[in-house]
């Protein structure tokens, strides 16, 4: 999975959001350092959405324009706890490394 698909998937884990939500919320989960364009964004979604880890919660209309609201879907939310799962494994691997490398005095 890669990072935006994961920032999205967390971005809706606690509630459906429109493109721009998502947008502003994967810039605060990320800190900043993923900062998605709108392209890039509705490019995520769709993969998100053809692999049914989010679906379209709504559609409504603001200052006139349409708003598409986003969910994470059951599958989604399994698929995002694999993936965390997975990745806290491999961080804790990569930690568990740097601990014996000071152990041992490399450094």
């Amino acid at each position: 999975m890669t990072e935006p698909a994961f920032l999205v998937l967390t971005a809706l884990a606690d509630q459906p959001r429109h493109g721009y939500g998502i947008v502003q919320e994967v810039e605060r989960l990320s800190g900043g350092r993923t900062l998605l364009k709108i392209g890039s964004l509705y490019g995520v979604l769709d993969r998100l959405t053809g692999d049914e880890l989010v679906a379209l919660d709504r559609e409504e209309v603001w200052q006139g324009r349409l708003r598409r609201y986003y969910r994470l879907t059951e599958s989604g939310a399994r698929a995002l706890e694999k993936e965390a799962a997975r990745l806290a494994e491999n961080a804790e691997h990569a930690r568990g490394r740097l601990r014996a490398r000071y152990a041992e005095g490399t450094a």
